[in-house]
Parts: structure tokens; C-alpha cells; sequence
């Protein structure tokens, strides 16, 4: 076996959070934002829930939505696919101009010769757009495994040896990387993808200064995880600060990390945590120096992730994750003190079938309510597809 195809942490880190996701330690770690009694659960009405993608032969996973600020919606997500990992992920999207109620038909933006995974989109405050993702070689094992094993039908198994055999093995591992997109004319073109130093599922957010803040994890080379900066309007990105790992963590266990800026300015980022104490949950940290230095991660007592951030309009903070145990689904919370403390949660979806659901990012529009959009594998549907739910709160 070539040393390029060989299942590792490098290659393989959906599999791995995928195959570990397990139950929360019982343990809380206070930070500097001190955890205090939660507020009940926020009433809110849910609205509509309601599939879609339109495309029930292709598995869709792990989407981003942004609202524009002409009120249109972009939706991007991992598509193309055979199943969760597979060699034909794209980078795929489609746009609404009616809050949800009717979607485009789907539109590639990225095939490369391997998979494509997670999307992420912003609209800067420029209204340039920025789409992010990531490659992976995870599905190498896997093909490997079913050549020894000669089980799979003759073309399936065809299929995947012709997207692996794109590239020879060097190429390949050369493929690896993470990747941003930029397009200045509404989505209508976009530039080749340059490398962003980090990647999380959904992508960077723009701070009240200008800069652009991107949270997350450099993949495939040190590990390290941190957030970059930007101050060109997603051309080009710099390393800016480490997030320190909380004490008996280890880094290479923090996953998926999303920023938001709150209104008082704190910049609060939270983070898939899979180290043994709390895992399972998301983890929290926090910086009042424009993103230079941060917090230790701590718990907010939240089991389920990865999370989404979103600064209402009102500056209540609103967090959305995937909740893989009973109820299996997407829930809310939210914050009214700048992320100090989160209310108990809200259940946007409860009827999940397994854990292959998850990733919720949420809109506001212009009355108020909310838009919210997950993937889900669903009972009677052959692929997981995408979900959307719109509600309001009280």
C-alpha cells in the first residue's frame, strides 16, 4: 500500500470525529466567562420544516446559508456525493430570493480531483463572497478495503477507482489542503481556490473593524488551531493567534471551530471538543483584544455540535448545533449577555433517525424570524439531504 493512501489522522478526520463522537464527560471547566444558572428555554414557534434539495440520488452534507445584503439567500454544501465519504464531493450552491420559500436549481462552484468537503460562505462587507471547503482522502482506505474484500458490485466499485485513478498517489497528496473561493460580481464568476491556512465546516466572519476572522484548524500539516485575519477582503490571509489548549486537552481533539463578534465586542468562538473530559461538547472561548489573544476553552454545558453563531439584530446571540442523542435533531440557544451564559435549548428538529444529521446555520430576515438549514439522512429517503426550517422567536 502506498505510503499517500494510508489511513491516518492527517487523512482521515471526518471519519474519526465521526467514529468517536461519544457521551459527555460530567465534568465543567469554568473560564474567565463564569457559567451561572441558565435561563429557561426562549418561546418560539416553528413555522415550516421542509426538505429542500431536489436531487435524491446524491448525498448532501454539511451546508452553510448567508443572508446577502439585498435579502438574497446562499446556500452551499458538500454535494456530488455517493454517500458520507466517498471520492466525488463538489462544492455546490443554490440561492433563494424569497427567504426559503422557492431555491435555484444546484450549481457546482469546485470539483477537484478528490473530495471536496464542508462549505462554508460569508458575504463581506464589501459584498464580495467568500465559499470555503476542504479536500480529504479519507475514502482511500475504504477503497482499498473493498478491492481485498471483492464484495461491491462490479460498478460501484468501478466508479470509485475511476475518480481515485484522476491522479497518481503524489498528486493526490498534494491535493490535500484548505480552500477558499472569492467571487465580486454576485456569485456570477468566481477565482480559482487559493489556500485560507485554517478550515471549519462554516467558515470565516467579518468583525465590526473591517478585518476578516477565520477560526479553525490547519489541516494536514502542524495541527495547530487558532484563528487567521484578513484585511484585504478575503484575498489573502495571515496567522494572527494560537487558542490555548485547556489543561489535560490535547489540541488535535478541538474540531470545527466557529467566531462571532458580539455587541459589546467580545469575540467569542466555540469548538467541537472531543477530548475525553466534556467531550462531546461544544467548548467556548473568548478574546477582548481583537482576536490576539484568548481565553482557556471552557464548557457552557452544552452537549451537541458543531455550532453556528449568529448575531441577531437585536444583539442576542443565537447558537445552533446538531444534537446526535435522543431527541436526535438541531436545537437552539440563546445568549443575551454577550455569550456569559446560554439559555436552555430549543428544539428546532427532534425526529432525526441516526446520527447522520447536523451542521444547522441560521439567517434572520427582514421580519424577524429565522431560517435555519441542516443535512439529515432521513428515514425513506435513499441520501441524506438538506432540511430547512423556518421560526420565529417570542
Amino acid at each position: 500500500m502506498n505510503k499517500a493512501l494510508r489511513p491516518s489522522s492527517r487523512q482521515t478526520r471526518r471519519a474519526f470525529l465521526d467514529r468517536t463522537f461519544a457521551a459527555a464527560a460530567a465534568a465543567v471547566i469554568a473560564g474567565p466567562f463564569v457559567r451561572s444558572a441558565r435561563a429557561v428555554a426562549p418561546s418560539f414557534k416553528l413555522l415550516e420544516t421542509k426538505v429542500i434539495s431536489n436531487q435524491p440520488e446524491l448525498y448532501h452534507g454539511w451546508p452553510t446559508l448567508t443572508r446577502r445584503r439585498d435579502g438574497e439567500l446562499w446556500l452551499v454544501w458538500s454535494g456530488g456525493r455517493e454517500e458520507h465519504v466517498c471520492p466525488f464531493g463538489q462544492v455546490v450552491a443554490m440561492t433563494s430570493r424569497d427567504n426559503g420559500a422557492t431555491w435555484t436549481w444546484p450549481r457546482v462552484l469546485l470539483d477537484g480531483a478528490i473530495d471536496d468537503r464542508d462549505a462554508g460562505v460569508l458575504e463581506t462587507a464589501k459584498g464580495t463572497l467568500l465559499v470555503t471547503t476542504f479536500t480529504s482522502l479519507a475514502y482511500a482506505p475504504i477503497l482499498e478495503a473493498a478491492v481485498k474484500a471483492g464484495k461491491w458490485p462490479t460498478e460501484r466499485l468501478a466508479r470509485w477507482q475511476a475518480a481515485h485513478g484522476r491522479l497518481d498517489a503524489e498528486a493526490r497528496t498534494k491535493e490535500l489542503g484548505q480552500w477558499m473561493l472569492r467571487s465580486t460580481d454576485s456569485g456570477k464568476t468566481w477565482s480559482p481556490r487559493y489556500d485560507c491556512i485554517v478550515n471549519s465546516p462554516h467558515g470565516p466572519t467579518q468583525l465590526r473593524d473591517g478585518r476578516l476572522l477565520y477560526a479553525g484548524k490547519e489541516l494536514w500539516t502542524s495541527g495547530r488551531v487558532g484563528v487567521c485575519e484578513c484585511a484585504d477582503d478575503g484575498q489573502t490571509w495571515r496567522w494572527l493567534a494560537e487558542i490555548p489548549t485547556r489543561k489535560g486537552d490535547a489540541a488535535k481533539d478541538y474540531h470545527e471551530l466557529y467566531a462571532i463578534e458580539a455587541k459589546d465586542g467580545t469575540i467569542l468562538v466555540q469548538i467541537r471538543n472531543h477530548n475525553k473530559v466534556n467531550s462531546g461538547e461544544t467548548l467556548q472561548c473568548e478574546s477582548t483584544d481583537g482576536g490576539k489573544t484568548w481565553s482557556e476553552p471552557h464548557s457552557i454545558g452544552v452537549w451537541g455540535l458543531p455550532s453556528h453563531l449568529l448575531r441577531l439584530r437585536d444583539g442576542r446571540l443565537l447558537m445552533t448545533y446538531g444534537h446526535r442523542r435522543a431527541p436526535l435533531g438541531n436545537q437552539a440557544r440563546l445568549s443575551e449577555d454577550n455569550g456569559r451564559t446560554w439559555s436552555e435549548a430549543m428544539i428546532l428538529s427532534g425526529d432525526g433517525v441516526s446520527g447522520d444529521l447536523g451542521y444547522p446555520s441560521t439567517v434572520q430576515i427582514d421580519d424577524g424570524s429565522l431560517v435555519t438549514v441542516w443535512y439529515e439522512s432521513m428515514k425513506g429517503r435513499p441520501k441524506a439531504v438538506l432540511r430547512q426550517a423556518r421560526w420565529s422567536l417570542a
